[in-house]
Parts: structure tokens; sequence; C-alpha cells
């Protein structure tokens, strides 16, 4: 893309440059406390910046709380947690009407749910009724109850985290709650050198208690919107679109619509990261591996979802 392409951004030189700075600052805030994750802590700061949610599935014990801890520690909105358990009732996530004996009057008493950012630790332990408290809240930014809808803090993002054991005591999530996920990450092990490191931080008093706040909600809101105004030109929407087509074809269940806007909203995040005010083909490739499979069903269990994906950006065209 040329130079001349630049001018059909919509945005200001200074609302990017300050989008880029906040993204920047947050990630170097969580690299503060997590370490050798660099590219989980950028894909997590895209969803933020791109209206987007996050799940983060792996084994136990690699950081994944910790990780949503400190990326909701790095601004300064309310952050909330929920414990998810077998016994959790919806309402104790949503939040329920109270009968107020002195005023005869039903009460609404908000759960969790309304934070900016809302941890649901361990979600796949919670039955799938429960499980479903949440989609409303991440597709519309609103909870109703008893027939009165509440809407949720601005920014709201939803980061989840779930492992990968013990599945005999666990649920599986639906496929219209993991749709509503931007991004599906997994952390892995750190490496030997990784490792040490974050020993040597940990053993005295752990890095995150001394994490403070790098941005304000208005800069985050501010980064959000100038995410939404990045340039996505007829191209890359149509290269967007084939790689959806690509998935449909190839697997039992491919990627939604839903899927393709989130991949361009990622795109767009992408671009302002890399402080560009239009998304380029190379903004989709990058973020279609943590984006796309897990919307896909394949046809048996030979066939791999994130092999699916690379098979289509190395099959489909970029015109």
């Amino acid at each position: 893309m040329t130079d001349t392409d630049t001018t059909g951004s919509r945005q200001s030189d200074s609302s990017l440059r300050d989008a880029t700075r906040v993204a920047n600052q947050v990630i170097e805030n969580v690299e503060r406390v997590i370490v050798g994750q660099h590219d989980a802590i950028e894909h997590i700061v895209i969803a933020l910046l791109g209206r987007g949610h996050v799940l983060l599935e792996d084994v136990p014990g690699v950081g994944k709380t910790m990780l949503a801890r400190s990326v909701a520690a790095s601004f300064d909105g309310e952050f909330k947690r929920v414990q998810f358990t077998p016994d959790l009732l919806p309402t104790d996530v949503t939040g329920v009407n109270v009968f107020d004996q002195k005023t005869q009057e039903f009460e609404f008493r908000p759960g969790p749910i309304f934070a900016n950012v809302v941890l649901g630790d361990e979600i796949n332990r919670a039955p799938p009724k429960t499980q479903s408290a949440l989609l409303e809240a991440m597709e519309e930014q609103q909870v109703s109850v008893d027939g009165t809808t509440h809407p949720v803090p601005q920014p709201f993002t939803v980061i989840a985290t779930q492992n990968t054991v013990e599945q005999n005591r666990a649920y599986d999530l639906p496929m219209a709650e993991l749709d509503r996920f931007m991004t599906k990450l997994h952390l892995g092990y750190p490496d030997e050198a990784e490792e040490t490191a974050m020993l040597g931080d940990v053993v005295g008093h752990h890095p995150i208690e001394e994490l403070t706040s790098v941005a304000t909600l208005d800069a985050l809101s501010a980064a959000r919107d100038t995410v939404a105004e990045v340039t996505v030109e007829e191209p890359i929407r149509a290269y967007a679109t084939r790689l959806a087509r690509y998935t449909r074809e190839n697997a039992q269940l491919g990627v939604s619509p839903r899927g393709s806007i989130s991949l361009l909203r990622a795109a767009q995040a992408r671009a302002v990261l890399d402080g560009r005010g239009y998304v380029v083909p190379d903004d989709l490739q990058t973020e279609a591996p943590v984006v796309l499979p897990h919307r896909i069903r394949t046809e048996s269990s030979e066939q791999d979802a994130n092999a699916l994906v690379a098979d289509a950006l190395d099959t489909v065209d970029v015109e």
C-alpha cells in the first residue's frame, strides 16, 4: 500500500499516535509480571482495543489468571472476578432483584458482570445454564433481569480462562459462547531461561502487587474509537470473506460472519499497534490463527482446526 493510500484513514495522526502509545504502554506494563508471553499479551491488548473478549485455555499453573489480572490492573477501570464452580447460579453472575422492606419495591443488585474488565476464572467448571449468563453481556453489552435491561459499564471486556485437564469434571462451552470470544489463546510452558527469570521475580514479593495502571478508561475508550476508524478497504474485506468461506467449504462448521467481523476488528487493532491507520493483509494473517480456529468444527478428529486455518492462509489468494 502506498503513502497516498493512507489519506483514506479517518482519524487524526495525533489520535493514532495516542492509541499506539496506550497499547504499547499496557503491553510493557503487563510484561513486568508475565515473562515470555509477549505475543499472547499483544493479542489480548488487540482484543481489548478491538472491542472483543478473550478465552485463555491451557493446563493449570501457566499464568492464565495472572495474565488476566495484570491486563486489568493496567487500566484504572473497575475489575471483577467470577470464580466459576458447578454450583454457581446465573444470578450470581448477572445480579438479582431484591425486595426492599423499607421502600416496598424491588431493587436491582448488580452482579460481578458489571465491571470494565471481568475475569471469568475456570469458566468451564460451571454448567451451561450459568455459562449462558454471559451471552447477552458479551454480544449486546447489556444484561436483562426480570424483564428489565441494564447496560454494562463501558468499555467492557470479558477475559475467561479454562484448563485442558480433568475434562470429566468440566462442561464444554457451547459454540454460541465460543463464537463470542474474539480470540482464543494457548500460553504453553515458558522456556528454561524464561522460567528461571520468572522464579527470580516471584520468590519475594510478587510483581503484580506493585503493578499500577498506565492508562485511564478515557484513554482506552479513545483508543477503541481510533481502532474503529481504521480504514479497511474492499479488497481486505473480500480477503477476509474468502478465508471464512474456505473454512466453511472444508469443515463441518466453518467461521461465522461474526468471526469475519472479529477478524477485521482484530486486524484494525493490529494496524494501530503498528502505528498504521489502515489494514494490510499481514494484519489478517497475523490474527487469523488466534481468531478463527475456535469457531471451526472439523469433520473428523484427524482434521485439526488450526491446520485448516493455516491451509486457508496458504491457499486463499490475496488480490
